[in-house]
């Protein structure tokens, strides 16, 4: 099913109109080129980027190399780019964070179901993308739930030969927040080489069985791993607060620290919209959006956090 059918992408492409449709070449690792379909929708998307340092007002203005996507098809080649960066240079733990409900969305824009559907078929693409036919059974994809894997058989996964599994099982008692549990350990094969594990947030034990995979099944061994859309900003922004979620709270001083942020993109509404940008290896980007273009006004090389540039760099910029 291609992406342009998800509810996500349809109302974007049916709200705006196609610009230009265009194929490039792709370099895919492990395999030779593949062609890609690149549809240029957007608003006419411009970006005018100067670099502000330390006393200097104005700026000066500079060439960005990866400008804020057009449309979802040129961020999942981004996203794609990005991540074949960062496996060639051995980081085994990834995230990847991008809004589904539209690329100007925010949290809570979509519904729940809705935007964890978009998801789904957005980490099929991706993986169309990144992996070669020849490394699709030993790439190991983790939905939330084991029904969850149900559907994905059934609709975006159909036919793909990736191996897919779940983090936690329902229970009985699952309207209590009570799921059995899993060990992942026992999940993995000694095959698998990359975990890609798809928006782990709907359950706050979800994130502990991410850090589990990764302790127990990653962290020793070569292989790599990648979340996808797991709304980590939550966990970081300190929406669990530590006193009721003490084990979560701990995944910033034990999971986090060993993580690369290889593609991510946060909106900001309001009197001074903008969004925070980052493509792997490049630096940290705050984008002023001024009409149908985006100015970056701040960059560095370590992620700021939301309130900083929520209250702080794009008021002032």
């Amino acid at each position: 099913m291609p992406l342009s059918s998800i509810p996500t992408a349809l109302s974007l492409a049916t709200a705006i109109p196609v610009l230009q449709h265009q194929e490039v070449k792709a370099n895919v690792s492990f395999g030779s080129p593949r062609r890609v379909v690149v549809n240029k929708i957007g608003r006419n998307v411009g970006l005018s980027v100067r670099s502000v340092s330390p006393g200097d007002a104005t700026g000066s203005s500079i060439q960005f190399d990866v400008p804020f996507p057009g449309d979802y098809e040129e961020l999942l080649d981004q996203a794609k780019e990005a991540t074949q960066v960062a496996l060639k240079d051995g980081i085994q733990l990834m995230e990847i964070e991008f809004p589904t409900a539209g690329l100007e969305s925010v949290p809570g824009d979509g519904e729940g179901g809705i935007e964890m559907t978009g998801s789904m078929q957005l980490i099929r693409e991706f993986c169309d993308l990144l992996i070669v036919p020849e490394k699709a059974t030993r790439t190991r994809i983790f939905f939330p739930e084991a029904n969850e894997v149900q559907f994905a058989r059934k609709s975006a996964f159909g036919g793909a030969s990736f191996k897919l599994d779940y983090l936690t099982k329902p229970s009985f008692f699952q309207d209590f927040g009570i799921v059995e549990k899993v060990k992942m350990v026992d999940r993995v094969k000694e095959e698998d080489e990359l975990f890609i594990v798809g928006y782990p947030y709907f359950n706050v034990n979800e994130m502990l069985v991410v850090e589990e995979l990764y302790r127990e099944a990653v962290a020793a061994t070569a292989r790599q791993m990648i979340i996808f859309n797991g709304e980590l900003d939550r966990i970081r922004s300190g929406y669990y607060p530590s006193f009721f979620y003490p084990k979560l709270a701990a995944l910033l001083t034990t999971l986090f620290p060993k993580m690369e942020t290889v593609y991510y993109i946060h909106n900001f509404k309001g009197r001074s919209g903008g969004a925070l940008f980052r493509c792997y290896p490049g630096p940290w980007k705050v984008l002023r959006r001024l009409g149908s273009r985006y100015v970056c006004v701040h960059e560095q090389e370590d992620m700021p956090t939301l309130k900083e540039v929520a209250l702080d760099i794009l008021p002032k910029a």
